[in-house]
């Protein structure tokens, strides 16, 4: 995971979709400590708390900034995994992160600029991301989901037919469904 999550260390998850709750998982396969999910949507934050999120934050923008603030007794946590994409997700991936820590971009970019000004500069922040490179971590992580020792799968909530495809991406879209499993 880009955000260098180790033992012991916080990490705030921003975004309570698939790739978010992923992301609460491997901070908690890594040792993470504290584990704080940025998200509004029960069912999903429940899963989160599940997967391993010791907290979670309903508020956005400026006020989830300060309530993450307040939770790190002013500190920030020190990695930050966007998991959404936008300019406002990694503004407050910013605000979030606690002077030298990381923010892992995972998020689609649905923009072009990055606010990393002097003022970032200045705190030291490690800005970083990508795409996971999934089957580097097959051989490790297969025999956990196949012993149930961790479930990623629980991120599907819906399963359709390959002629319903575009239901199912209008069911994500209207936030009725988290992930959908194509069937044959």
């Amino acid at each position: 995971m880009t955000s260098r999550v180790t033992p012991g260390k916080s990490v705030t998850v921003v975004g309570d979709g698939a790739v978010g709750l992923s992301a609460v998982l491997a901070a908690k396969r890594l040792g993470a400590e504290r584990i704080i999910l940025l998200g509004r949507h029960t069912v999903r934050t429940d899963l989160g708390r599940d997967f391993g999120a010791t907290d979670v934050v309903a508020e956005r923008g400026d006020e989830a900034v300060e309530r993450v603030r307040e939770l790190t007794g002013g500190d920030g946590t020190h990695a930050v995994v966007e998991c959404v994409g936008t300019e406002q997700s990694l503004k407050t991936a910013l605000g979030v992160v606690r002077d030298g820590g990381v923010v892992s971009r995972l998020g689609v970019s649905q923009y072009t600029d990055v606010p990393m000004g002097f003022g970032t500069l200045m705190r030291n922040i490690t800005l970083t991301g990508g795409a996971a490179p999934a089957r580097a971590y097959i051989e490790e992580l297969l025999p956990d989901i196949l012993d149930g020792t961790i479930q990623p799968g629980r991120v599907f909530d819906s399963t359709i037919s390959l002629d319903d495809v575009p239901n199912g991406y209008q069911a994500m879209a209207d936030r009725k469904a988290l992930k959908v499993l194509v069937r044959a």
